[in-house]
């Protein structure tokens, strides 16, 4: 294929809803760009599957109800398990944010969502450490998806309504002229297009530059522990984050012995590298032998440690839309909350190229002129 109407740069699970909504809507010239051999090998592919409402800004809260029940009654499995999101606080100070917080997601109409003592957070999970836990919020509709399930059902809607798919294909840049998008130059040779919408995640800065354009997002490791227990775990274990310091556990999809738990390491640098890292192991477990000491007596099963990157931005919100290039658009900077707004990206981008504008939610404070205008928005609880 040496020409699109529209192409998208990038395979994960954003391109793929992006492709999926296009077609829906009756796109038909539409061409996805990969560069790996496979989807999915990305960021999608290393996403621990986590799906949750309780945000504290009202976008995050908006892209999450829709993508919820976007996940729950699509006619392709995703693997929706509504296990539960429980925030533990540690203090007054963290406490009242959750109240607030809470408040703000029941009024934006979620559903599930309370305010949880200490109590009641000892008997929701077995073993874990509340003696200095002054509280917490549970959202019971919060829970887990299967992202490279997510991915499949996206890809394979697309192509059965015409959309194609271009594997071991890397962008090298996006071609302009005249403040417009002419096409995009490959490693396997030039392709013309009208629109071009960059769902490159952590890598799609360099891209952007390409054009033109300065798109703050920056590329950072996280790590995931995978160990296994002795025992079987609790039925129904939520996924429980720790406010404190942002340890959070999930157990593994289809085990009742194995679990997932990581915690943001704030002495990582921004860089492109997802080797796992052993040092990690003994970081991530002294948080482990504090919050839930069950964890600590796991066994770590190293081959399925692993590693991938957020795209952050300064803000650690998304950024949707297009730009001052007349063709090129953005849904990029997740920051690890790509796969869980999947469904609401991908309409969103759909109504901006083909309508103008996002209809069903208004997503203009994501636009990417925020960050030179100064209207930054701001979430407390990223993982």
């Amino acid at each position: 294929m040496k020409k699109a109407e529209i192409i998208i740069i990038g395979g994960g699970v954003v391109g793929a809803s992006v492709a999926y909504h296009l077609t829906e809507r009756g796109a038909k010239s539409v061409l996805t760009l990969e560069r790996e051999n496979l989807l999915g090998k990305g960021s999608t592919g290393k996403a621990t599957g986590g799906v949750r409402a309780q945000f504290e800004t009202e976008i995050n809260i908006k892209l999450s109800l829709y993508s919820i029940e976007f996940f729950k009654n699509w006619d392709f499995d995703c693997g929706y398990e509504p296990c539960g999101y429980l925030f533990l606080a540690t203090g007054e100070k963290q406490f009242n944010f959750l109240k607030q917080s809470v408040a703000k997601q029941k009024s934006l109409g979620c559903e599930a969502v309370e305010m949880v003592d200490t109590k009641t957070i000892s008997k929701m999970v077995k073993g874990l450490n509340c003696q200095d836990i002054v509280g917490g919020s549970f959202g019971g509709r919060d829970g887990f998806i299967n992202p490279l399930g997510v991915l499949e059902g996206f890809s394979k809607k697309a192509a059965e309504n015409g959309a194609a798919i271009q594997a071991e294909t890397e962008v090298l840049l996006i071609e302009t002229r005249n403040g417009k998008v002419v096409g995009v130059e490959t490693d396997k040779g030039k392709l013309e297009c009208e629109k071009v919408i960059l769902c490159a995640g952590a890598w799609a800065r360099n891209l952007a530059k390409t054009a033109g354009i300065d798109l703050p997002v920056e590329p950072l490791k996280r790590q995931i522990v995978w160990a296994e227990s002795a025992t079987s775990l609790q039925e129904n274990l939520p996924m429980v984050i720790d406010l404190s310091n942002g340890f959070h556990f999930r157990p593994a999809k289809d085990s009742k012995r194995e679990v997932l738990f990581a915690y943001p390491d704030k002495n990582e640098t921004p860089s492109f590298s997802t080797d796992f890292e052993e040092s990690f192991v003994e970081k991530v477990y002294e948080k482990a032998k504090h919050r839930a000491p069950f964890l600590a007596k796991t066994k770590v099963l190293r081959e399925k440690c692993r590693a991938g990157l957020y795209e952050n931005t300064p803000d650690h919100h998304a950024i949707l839309g297009g730009c001052e290039i007349a063709g090129l658009y953005f849904a990029n900077g997740f920051s690890g909350h790509g796969v869980m707004h999947s469904p609401a990206t991908g309409r969103a981008l759909a109504e901006i190229v083909l309508d103008g504008k996002a209809n069903f939610l208004d997503v203009s404070c994501l636009r990417l002129e925020r960050f030179a205008t100064g209207e930054l928005l701001h979430e407390t609880a990223f993982i």
